[in-house]
């Protein structure tokens, strides 16, 4: 049975399998699940959605042996995992022990229902019949191979009839360090990540912010003392960014860029209205930032220029390095030129961001948008040229 791409792979029709698979996914490991014939009964969703690369669910055949050629056939296909055939011989390799235990008619027929790619391997396998097997393959990824830990264990049933195995996988790095990247982020947030894994154009407010007076900040403070600095305003527009639903793009320096697509909220007045959030939320945080640097409220202000896209280029960018969100797009240039317009602290929001506002999301950022007039930015007083060149015409109010 072939489970098609994003369909829900059901439960093996085995009870005790069922429950396995259901705990499989309650818990969110990597994980196959086969019965004891070694055919495939299922595949955790975690691990489907990360051998689509985080933006689809690959299709899995149901009912074929683990090692077949339909299985090695769908791998090479996926985007990550053992996505070649080394990697399915190393899995073989890994794995074969117990499968030649559990294969009644010995290394001839596990020859015959493996791929032919893997049947010179049957020879040097040693049958294992224990309840446990570990071992590591190296899979495809973004930043090259890497390393996969698997591990094997046995289902049994009250008679201590083998039923089915398990095979685990996870990375090679420890928990620990597992531990800490999953703790030091949102786990709302690494979903919205994930939602916008496929680049793509998407409807998106736009948020710009950068530090007033950074260079006389920089020539004043140590070197030691700006660092701090940098990194408790980053660390401060992130979480006001992440609190409001938002994605933070790249930091350069000082400065701060954040977008709010439209499809990981209700509404486009919503997405609207986490943007305003956010920038206001970042203005109130820097008077926290400056106390903890040992400096005024008045050393460390930020301008902020938020703006909508209706067409902007959004996408992850993933390397094996780095995991950031990205958008191209005028829109993207303009809020920028927008932030720029906006200094003494201010809050510059654009006429299309704000007539995205429905009463209900108005009225809880206090803000009456058929009430509001605007200026359009080349009439601002703090103008600056590029603003006037590449923008003049785009109209803001003050928030």
């Amino acid at each position: 049975m072939r489970v098609e791409i994003d369909e829900p792979c059901p439960l093996p029709d085995d009870p005790l399998l069922a429950g396995v698979a259901s705990a499989l996914d309650s818990a969110g490991h990597w994980a196959h699940l086969v019965d004891a014939g070694w055919r495939v009964v299922y595949m955790s969703h975690e691990l489907r959605l990360s051998f689509g690369g985080s933006m689809q669910l690959v299709p899995v055949d149901l009912g074929e042996h683990m090692f077949g050629t339909t299985a090695l056939s769908l791998s090479l296909a996926h985007r990550f995992g053992p996505n070649s055939p080394e990697a399915w011989r190393d899995f073989f390799s890994g794995a074969g022990g117990l499968v030649l235990a559990d294969t009644a008619g010995g290394r001839d027929e596990l020859r015959i229902l493996i791929d032919p790619s893997l049947r010179d391997l049957v020879d040097e396998l040693t049958p294992e019949d224990g309840e446990v097997a570990s071992w590591s393959t190296l899979g495809g990824g973004v930043g090259g191979r890497f390393e996969v830990r698997h591990t094997a264990l046995r289902i049994r049933d009250a008679a201590g009839v083998l039923r089915g195995t398990v095979l685990f996988g996870k990375p090679a790095a420890g928990m620990n360090v597992l531990g800490t990247m999953a703790f030091e982020r949102d786990a709302q947030y690494l979903s919205r990540t994930q939602q916008v894994a496929s680049a793509g154009r998407r409807p998106a407010a736009v948020l710009f912010g950068d530090l007033e007076s950074s260079s006389a900040l920089a020539r004043r403070l140590s070197t030691a003392s700006y660092f701090a600095l940098g990194r408790r305003i980053v660390r401060a527009a992130d979480q006001c960014v992440v609190g409001a639903g938002g994605l933070p793009g790249r930091h350069v320096g000082d400065g701060v860029v954040a977008f709010f697509p439209a499809e990981t909220f209700d509404s486009e007045s919503a997405t609207a209205r986490a943007c305003v959030t956010a920038a206001r939320d970042l203005r109130e945080a820097m008077n926290e930032v400056a106390s903890r640097s040992d400096l005024t409220a008045d050393d460390v202000v930020m301008r902020f220029g938020l703006h909508w896209g209706s067409t902007l280029y959004i996408g992850n960018i993933t390397t094996a390095a780095r995991n950031e969100v990205n958008a191209l797009g005028d829109e993207v240039n303009e809020a920028a030129r927008i932030e720029a317009c906006a200094t003494g602290g201010r809050i510059l929001a654009s006429k299309p961001l704000i007539e995205r506002l429905d009463a209900v999301d108005a009225t809880a950022v206090g803000l009456k948008p058929d009430n509001t007039t605007y200026t359009q930015l080349a009439d601002l007083a703090t103008a600056t040229d590029k603003a006037r060149r590449d923008a003049p015409a785009i109209a803001v109010c003050e928030l």
